[in-house]
C-alpha cells in the first residue's frame, strides 16, 4: 500500500504543479502507523465527488475508505432507489476507472470501497458490481456491514470468484465471536474493526480485551475505524454518545501505540462521528484527529 501511495503522490504532484494548485499531507505514516480517514467523515450524506476530494485536499488526507454515496450520484446514479441495482448491473467499470484517476491526480489513494449495497435485500448483480468496482478503484478491500451467515457466504462466492479481499464492519453486535464465522467463510475475509463500537457494545468488552483482541487477530484486520464512543450506549443517529476524541471511554491512544510497538501494517481510519464544535467544520475537525494521533504515536 505504500509504495502505491508514494507512486501516486509523486505523480500527484506533478499534475497538481501544472496547474498551480498546492497539496500538503499532514500525518499520512506516523512512526510507522498509517493514518487513514473514512470519507463519511466529510461529509455523511453528500454526494458530490469533487467535494469530497476538496475535503481531502484541504485537511491533508491521502488515503481513503471511499463511501459509494460519495461517488455514485456522481457517476450518474438515480435518485430513484428502486433503479439503483439496474444502474449498478449496467455501468461500465470505465467510469469507476475514471474516479481511481481523479483520485490518483490529487495524490488520494483509495485503500478500500464501501458501497452500500451488500445487504441480504440487495440482489447477486449488485455484490458482484461491488467486487468488479473495487478492483477497478484500485482498492484492496470491500467493506461491508456484518449480517447475516447466509449472506456472508454469497459475498464470499463473489469475492473469490473476483479476488478481492472483505472487511467485515460491526456496530453494536461486535464482540470477540462476532468475526468467526467470517474468518472460518473465507479466507478473503477480514475484520473492519470499529473500536469505538467495540467498547458501546457490551460490558464485557473492556480495554484490555479490545487490546487482547487486536493482538490475537491483528493478521486478519484489514482496517480500523477510530472514534471516541462512551462505554455501553446504545448507537443512536444522533451520535449522542460519540465524544470530541480524549473525552469517551474508547482507548485511541493506547490501540494506537499497540499498532506502533507491534508493527501492525492495517491502518487507523479516522471515522468523525461526534457533534462539530460551535464555529468548527468537518475539515478542522479531521484534521484535529491527525493531531490526536501524532500526539499518541509521538508519546
Amino acid at each position: 500500500m505504500n509504495s502505491r501511495r508514494s507512486f501516486i503522490k509523486k505523480s500527484s504532484l506533478i499534475t497538481l504543479g501544472a496547474f498551480n494548485l498546492n497539496f500538503s499531507p499532514l500525518y499520512k505514516d506516523i512512526n510507522g502507523v498509517d493514518i487513514s480517514v473514512v470519507t463519511y467523515s466529510f461529509n455523511p450524506g453528500i454526494e458530490e465527488m469533487n467535494v469530497i476530494i476538496q475535503n481531502c485536499l484541504d485537511s491533508g488526507t491521502d488515503n481513503v475508505e471511499l463511501m459509494g454515496d460519495h461517488i455514485e450520484r456522481s457517476m450518474g446514479m438515480p435518485r430513484t432507489r428502486k433503479s439503483h441495482s439496474n444502474w449498478r448491473s449496467s455501468i461500465s467499470m470505465k467510469e469507476f476507472k475514471k474516479v481511481k484517476k481523479q483520485f490518483e491526480n490529487t495524490g488520494i489513494n483509495i485503500f478500500a470501497y464501501k458501497p452500500y449495497c451488500m445487504s441480504p435485500n440487495n440482489t447477486d448483480d449488485e455484490i458482484e458490481y461491488a467486487m468488479k468496482a473495487t478492483k477497478a478503484l484500485g482498492a484492496e478491500f470491500v467493506t461491508a456491514e456484518l449480517t447475516t451467515e447466509e449472506n456472508t457466504s454469497r459475498i464470499s462466492r463473489f469475492a473469490e470468484k473476483h479476488n478481492v479481499k472483505v472487511g467485515y464492519h460491526a456496530h453494536l453486535q461486535a464482540s470477540d465471536t462476532a468475526w468467526v464465522f467470517p474468518l472460518k467463510n473465507s479466507k478473503n475475509n477480514y475484520i473492519n474493526l470499529d473500536i469505538g463500537h467495540y467498547i458501546a457494545a457490551r460490558k464485557e468488552n473492556t480495554k484490555e480485551n479490545l487490546l487482547n483482541f487486536i493482538m490475537d487477530n491483528h493478521s486478519r484486520i484489514c482496517s480500523m475505524h477510530l472514534k471516541d464512543r462512551q462505554a455501553i450506549k446504545p448507537l443512536n443517529v444522533g451520535a449522542t454518545d460519540n465524544q470530541v476524541w480524549g473525552k469517551g471511554d474508547t482507548p485511541i491512544t493506547e490501540v494506537l501505540q499497540l499498532m506502533r510497538d507491534k508493527s501492525y501494517n492495517f491502518t487507523a481510519s479516522i471515522e468523525l462521528e461526534y457533534r462539530i464544535p460551535e464555529g468548527s467544520n468537518r475539515v478542522k475537525e479531521v484534521k484535529k484527529c491527525f493531531e490526536y494521533c501524532y500526539k499518541a504515536l509521538n508519546s
